[in-house]
């Protein structure tokens, strides 16, 4: 993972203060690969519960996290207790780390 043990703190904490609730985590993409150089952050969050207005949360959790970890290119996925499983959240839990 290349992701140094203060930015997935900084990604942990900012995630719950952002939502506040305990979610999970994951790092995907190249940046869960230590062979691989560069790439942007490819995060999964999930929580068991429903947000009222996810693109909102969305919006606050890119902001945060980009000003928590300086100006970095994020992806980031947002899974809640409504969202339908999709292949994309399969794939970056399979191959992802989580934080």
């Amino acid at each position: 993972m290349r992701l140094t043990q203060t930015q997935q703190l900084i990604t942990k904490s900012t995630v719950e203060r952002v939502l506040g609730t305990v979610s999970r985590v994951w790092l995907f993409g190249s940046r869960a690969d230590d062979t691989l150089r560069g790439g942007d952050i490819d995060l999964l969050i999930e929580t068991d519960v429903v947000l009222p207005n996810r693109a909102k949360v969305l919006c606050k959790l890119h902001g945060a996290l980009t000003f928590a970890l300086g100006d970095r290119k994020l992806d980031i996925l947002l899974k809640d207790a409504r969202t339908h499983d999709a292949p994309i959240f399969d794939i970056a839990k399979r191959t992802g780390v989580i934080l």
